[in-house]
């Protein structure tokens, strides 16, 4: 039983060393990183290139809702693993559902400093907002989930 705390700790310092990574580039880097994922999604969908005087357009059609997205989508996986950990100590409890939600606040908050640091970056609170939002989206459904899971085995 042990090892499992074990591991899931490792898991989630793993991811928190991931965003951390991320949260690290500079805003050049960063905008790179967001603007390669745009052009090779829309590349992908369309199995097409695109020519280069369109990709400026499409990567400020785009941009803010890529950026938003992995905010939204790295805190919704801090919010499993973090839940997972919470449910091995408490159950499936108050407790489980809202020490998950304030993890990743503070850790959202810890990040967005972090970013104040880091050249031509800032920190945002809207960002801080979209990630406890993920975070609180996987910390819902796996409740849901577990709560229905017991209610069917009982």
């Amino acid at each position: 039983m042990k090892t499992k705390y074990i591991l899931n700790i490792i898991f989630i310092i793993i991811w928190l060393f991931i965003i951390f990574s991320f949260s690290a580039e500079d805003a050049t880097k960063s905008e790179h990183r967001s603007d390669e994922v745009i052009i090779n999604t829309i590349e992908t969908i369309k199995q097409e290139k695109i020519p280069q005087e369109d990709k400026q357009k499409i990567i400020d059609k785009y941009i803010v809702v890529v950026r938003k997205s992995a905010h939204f989508f790295l805190y919704f996986c801090l919010g499993i693993l973090v839940f997972i950990f919470n449910k091995k100590i408490f159950g499936l409890t108050p407790k489980t559902f809202i020490y998950t939600i304030i993890f990743c606040f503070i850790y959202a908050c810890s990040d967005e400093i972090h970013q104040l640091f880091i050249s031509g970056r800032t920190a945002r609170i809207f960002d801080i907002f979209v990630d406890t939002s993920g975070a609180l989206l996987s910390t819902t459904i796996l409740t849901i989930i577990f709560y229905l899971k017991n209610k069917l085995n009982t």
